[in-house]
């Protein structure tokens, strides 16, 4: 028989994992657009040789479903947006903040240099930002749980 004490224990110890959890930069992100405020994508985050990825795994814009990069240029020209990898090889430089230099926006056909880290506020909110020169966009993309 499992004594009480062991078993809150085990409940503080799974309570602690899921909080671990979720304040990690890694995992499912709904994109928001911020001129719209409409969801646009599933962003699977996740990391490979130390280094951020970002990979559309579905679109939830109605109508844009089967969005195929016409406006692209090379390998990701005339490809579906669905599988596409939009964060490459972003880095740690620390404090939780991930910087890159390929943000791909499929809409606008074009790379930026990115900024990512958590919303100290609410780690269910990823703040993203691209940089293009001296202009950056910011937006703030929600966590999704599945």
């Amino acid at each position: 028989m499992i004594k009480p004490h062991r078993i809150v224990l085990m409940g503080l110890f799974f309570c602690f994992v899921q909080l671990v959890q979720s304040q990690s930069v890694f995992g499912k992100w709904k994109t928001i657009d911020d001129r719209t405020g409409k969801p646009k994508a599933i962003i699977d985050i996740y990391e490979e040789e130390g280094q951020m990825y970002g990979k559309v795994v579905e679109i939830v814009e109605e109508g844009k479903e089967n969005f195929i990069c016409e406006k692209c240029e090379g390998e990701r020209k005339d490809k579906p947006v669905l599988g596409m990898t939009i964060i490459e090889g972003a880095i740690h430089v620390g404090e939780g903040v991930y910087k890159g230099d390929t943000l791909f926006d499929p809409q606008q056909a074009m790379t930026f240099r990115c900024k990512i880290w958590l919303n100290p506020e609410n780690s269910d909110e990823l703040k993203v930002r691209g940089y293009l020169a001296f202009i950056y966009r910011t937006q703030t993309w929600q966590r999704v749980d599945r």
